[in-house]
C-alpha cells in the first residue's frame, strides 16, 4: 500500500489553528468534511476522539496517528496537519506533537486502515524523511516528500 494512493494534497492542513488534542482532531476532520471525503463528520469525530480515550495515538517523535473506524464515511481516507506550535497530545514519550496524520474508514476495511497505519509507522522511524516532513512548508511540499519517500523504498 503506498499512502500517496490515499492522501490527496487538499487533505493537508498547514499551518493548523489547533491548541489542544480535540481542536486538532475537530480540524482535520472539518477538512476531510469540506473536501467530501466523509459523509458524517460527527460520526467521524466521534470515533477518533472515542479511540483516542482508549490510548493516546501521540506515538512519539512529535507525530500522533489519531484514527477511527465507523460509518460516516465510505472508504479509508486520510489528513495530515502540521501545526507552528507543538500541542500536548499525552504522547508516549511526553514530547508535544507537530506533525497529525489523521485516519478514519469504515468498519468493514480493518485491513487497508491497519495497513496504514503500520506503513505511517514505518515511514515516520526514517530520521531523513522525518527530518524533511519538519522542514515542509506547505501541503504540496509535504505531499511531494511522501511521494519521493514511498518512490524510494
Amino acid at each position: 500500500m503506498r499512502l500517496t494512493e490515499i492522501l490527496k494534497p487538499q487533505n493537508i492542513l498547514v499551518p493548523m489553528q489547533a491548541k489542544t488534542k480535540n481542536e486538532a482532531i475537530g480540524e482535520l476532520v472539518a477538512l476531510l468534511a469540506k473536501n467530501n471525503e466523509i459523509q458524517d463528520a460527527k460520526a467521524v469525530l466521534d470515533s477518533v476522539l472515542e479511540r483516542e480515550t482508549t490510548r493516546t495515538t501521540g506515538i512519539g517523535n512529535g507525530l500522533a496517528i489519531p484514527h477511527g473506524k465507523c460509518s460516516g464515511t465510505n472508504q479509508l481516507v486520510m489528513a495530515i496537519g502540521k501545526l507552528n506550535t507543538p500541542i500536548d497530545f499525552q504522547s508516549i514519550d511526553g514530547r508535544p506533537v507537530s506533525l497529525i496524520w489523521l485516519l478514519t474508514s469504515p468498519p468493514d476495511k480493518t485491513g487497508p486502515h491497519i495497513h496504514a497505519l503500520a506503513r505511517i509507522s514505518r515511514l515516520m522511524t526514517i530520521d531523513k524523511f522525518r527530518v524533511a516532513l519538519g522542514q515542509a512548508k506547505t501541503s504540496q511540499e509535504i505531499y511531494d516528500v511522501i511521494v519521493q519517500q514511498e518512490n524510494a523504498l
